[in-house]
């Protein structure tokens, strides 16, 4: 990863699913928004993050990155992701902050423009990690 400070990463769902799968070699994160680390109480209702399309992207990696490394693996691990988005204008923003959170790393990637969001979010991302058995 980056070499930006670690996010506290959030791994609550929002509706009836689990957040990771694990499937064989094969770790499914479900669709991660920007949702804030907890408050005091820390069984508050979810809420996202502050500071606009970057800060959730930026935010909804971090859940990702610790769903991941609830399961033993980490970013690198990431094989494919797909990137929701509210609005498309906001793609240079989002291709720069993806890019500093992988660093060298490049999973395949597809970005597809969406009406909407759960909860308001600007972004969603869903990742797709293998974890090699050798």
């Amino acid at each position: 990863m980056a070499s930006r400070v670690e996010r506290q990463a959030v791994s609550v769902p929002i509706g009836p699913y689990r957040p990771i799968v694990r499937a064989g070699p094969w770790l499914i994160c479900s669709g991660q928004l920007g949702l804030a680390p907890p408050t005091v109480p820390p069984d508050g209702p979810a809420t996202l993050i502050e500071g606009g399309v970057v800060a959730q992207l930026r935010q909804a990696l971090a859940n990702g990155a610790g769903l991941l490394r609830g399961e033993g693996a980490d970013v690198t691990a990431v094989v494919k992701t797909t990137v929701f988005l509210t609005a498309m204008a906001d793609y240079a923003a989002v291709n720069e902050e993806y890019a500093a959170f992988f660093g060298d790393h490049r999973p395949a990637r597809s970005v597809v423009a969406v009406a909407g969001l759960p909860m308001g979010a600007l972004v969603e991302v869903e990742l797709w990690a293998y974890l090699d058995a050798t």
